[in-house]
């Protein structure tokens, strides 16, 4: 049946009226009657009208917005730098952070400038204020540091000052302001060359059946050491074997000594322990002829009671002769090898000759670096094998490779440096001050201490050796403690609390320090600075305990 005409009209604006509604392109209408082939027509071409309609409205718009967007850059354009407009913001920002980066590089500059001036002044005023003075070898090195510092602190400034104007690939400075180009180095405590292929030397060639006897009886282990020594020299000179002294006459040298080592080294046999001399005399031992190289205040250094120990030995000997009626050891004079071979030179099989600690032969010789007589070790008077490891051990628990030794002798030195002129007894805060300078100027983290001090002074020092704010710890050898191993093999041989093997132990120590710091008059140090040097340990920095200075306060007398 066909629809009237009201109905059409209706169903038109229903039409209308949905088209005229706001719905997104996508969204397209949906008739509210089921689709006929009539209506679905009409709807199609009304909604094709309009988007055509809607698409040339558009089209128009984008059009004129194309033709009128260049008529109005065009006069902006021509009117306006835009260019400028935007660069010269950039680059006033550019000129202001280089212009800061300039005014900071001048600021630190200048506060290095004034640093190194002062440096400069300070070493005017330590080393060119009194000319008469002569400048010593370790001063000419510390000056040579100190001008070396300055020179890499001018290269510093020079960098500081050219950073704000370097770029990614700028050159970095050359190498014709750096010291070390030039073979310089700042390692102001460097080992001495000890120079040992110009060393003047002996050879030691003992003749069958002669042999000397070495009579030591100065002071404590150490002079006997020094004393030992000196009689080896002579030995070699007078062409005989040496032999080492009973322990029941003199120290027990096979605890701290490597006796065997004296021989390897010179490839013969010319130091003989008591107990061997016995055996090849057949415990007939007879001293052919005693000569003393003193006779002031005591021939020989030889009581009665010594006398006495020799005899209980099963030793025989003469009277006590004396090699020169007026040589006290007060004032040793100088002598010379030919000296020693006319006063002791014998074709006597045994002779005996003491006391040597005190005598002035042959200085230079007898003191160079590797001793006088010609060997193929470093020296021959060492510590035993297990001392040896024993100080190495230490060393590697405690202490590492770089460390500094102090020798800090206290007991009885009072009146014996008081004694002296001037005297060598410095109070606790006068040598923490000497010893924290030698730390700055060694670099060293750590301090061994080998004292006999009491625990109040070492206290008082440890807290007074401050450097930059931190303290430097003063190590002692711990005591027993079974959880640590590196005194192990003392305890396996038996050699604990043994107080001569602790003070060879000390000594060790001190010997392997990158700088050792000495006790001015005390054997002990001098021991050490001996095997400092045969060992080349030995640096420019070591020295005595505030060398050069005065106590700044010395007690009066009784």
């Amino acid at each position: 049946m066909d629809r009237d005409s009201s109905d059409e009209d209706d169903d038109r604006q229903t039409l209308i009226h949905q088209n005229d509604t706001k719905n997104l392109p996508h969204q397209i209408p949906s008739s509210p009657h089921p689709s006929t082939s009539p209506r679905s027509s009409f709807h199609i071409e009304e909604l094709e009208s309009q988007l055509r309609r809607r698409f040339k409205l558009t089209f128009n718009k984008r059009y004129l917005f194309a033709v009128f967007l260049p008529l109005l850059i065009i006069p902006i354009y021509f009117s306006t730098d835009i260019r400028s407009l935007f660069s010269s913001n950039i680059s006033s920002l550019k000129f202001n952070t280089v212009s800061d980066r300039i005014k900071e590089s001048q600021l630190q500059a200048l506060y290095l400038l004034n640093q190194q001036q002062s440096s400069l002044l300070s070493l005017w005023n330590h080393t060119f204020v009194d000319s008469d003075n002569n400048i010593t070898a370790v001063q000419f090195e510390d000056i040579k540091a100190s001008l070396l510092n300055q020179i890499t602190l001018n290269k510093h400034i020079q960098q500081i000052l050219l950073s704000p104007h370097k770029t990614g690939s700028s050159p970095q400075n050359g190498s014709g302001l750096d010291p070390n180009f030039a073979g310089y180095s700042f390692e102001r405590c460097r080992k001495v060359d000890q120079k040992f292929s110009e060393r003047r030397t002996i050879e030691w060639k003992p003749k069958p059946n002669k042999f000397l006897f070495a009579i030591c009886l100065s002071g404590q282990m150490s002079n006997h050491l020094i004393c030992l020594e000196k009689h080896m020299f002579f030995a070699a000179v007078l062409n005989r074997a040496l032999v080492i002294p009973s322990s029941r006459f003199d120290y027990q040298y096979n605890r701290v000594l490597d006796i065997q080592h004296i021989n390897d080294c010179i490839g013969k046999k010319t130091v003989i322990p008591f107990e061997d001399f016995l055996e090849i005399k057949k415990n007939h031992a007879h001293i052919d002829k005693f000569i003393c190289y003193f006779s002031s205040p005591q021939p020989c250094y030889v009581d009665q009671e010594h006398l006495k120990k020799l005899k209980s030995l099963g030793i025989s000997m003469g009277k006590l002769e004396t090699a020169w009626k007026s040589e006290d050891v007060k004032k040793p004079s100088q002598k010379t090898v030919k000296d020693v071979e006319e006063k002791f030179g014998s074709d006597d099989d045994v002779i005996a000759i003491g006391d040597v600690y005190f005598a002035d032969v042959e200085r230079d010789w007898v003191l160079q670096p590797g001793g006088p007589i010609a060997h193929k070790c470093k020296t021959l008077i060492e510590p035993s094998k297990l001392i040896l490891l024993t100080a190495e051990r230490f060393i590697q628990t405690f202490l590492g490779s770089n460390f500094i030794a102090l020798h800090f002798r206290r007991h009885g030195f009072l009146t014996f440096c008081n004694a002296k002129k001037p005297s060598c007894f410095y109070p606790i805060p006068q040598a923490a001050d000497c010893i924290t300078r030698m730390v700055e100027r060694a670099n060293t983290p750590v301090i061994y201490l080998s004292t006999d001090a009491a625990a109040s002074e070492t206290g008082l020092l440890q807290s007074m050796v401050v450097l930059n704010g931190k303290t430097i710890p003063l190590v002692k050898r711990p005591p027993r403690n079974s959880a640590e191993k590196w005194d192990a093999l003392l305890y396996r041989h038996g050699l604990e609390d043994d107080h001569q093997v602790e003070a060879m132990l000390d000594k060790t120590i001190c010997a392997m320090a990158s700088v050792f710091i000495g006790a001015p008059g005390s054997t002990f140090t001098e021991d050490i600075l001996r095997l400092r040097k045969d060992w080349g340990t030995a640096s420019l920095c070591d020295e005595y305990l505030c060398q050069g200075e005065e106590p700044n306060f010395i007690a009066g007398e009784e």
